[in-house]
């Protein structure tokens, strides 16, 4: 699953849209967010890790990592 299909399924989840996560990054860590920027380091999966994991983080989710068993 990419970035872009696992933020927009968290959103599902939570009832909101990319707008509103855009707005709370910019009310929770004063960082000058827009839906544009965020639409389109999603769209062209130019997103670095830790924005990533910021954007989950905001929405209430943690990123866990697992050992496949061979």
């Amino acid at each position: 699953m990419s970035v872009r299909e696992t933020i927009k399924t968290l959103l599902l989840k939570e009832n909101m849209t990319l707008t509103e996560l855009a707005e709370l990054v910019n009310s929770e860590l004063g960082k000058p967010y827009t839906i544009d920027g965020l639409s389109r380091k999603l769209q062209r999966q130019t997103m670095k890790y830790n924005e990533a994991e910021m954007l989950i983080n905001l929405l209430g989710y943690d990123i866990k990592l697992i050992k496949r068993s061979e």
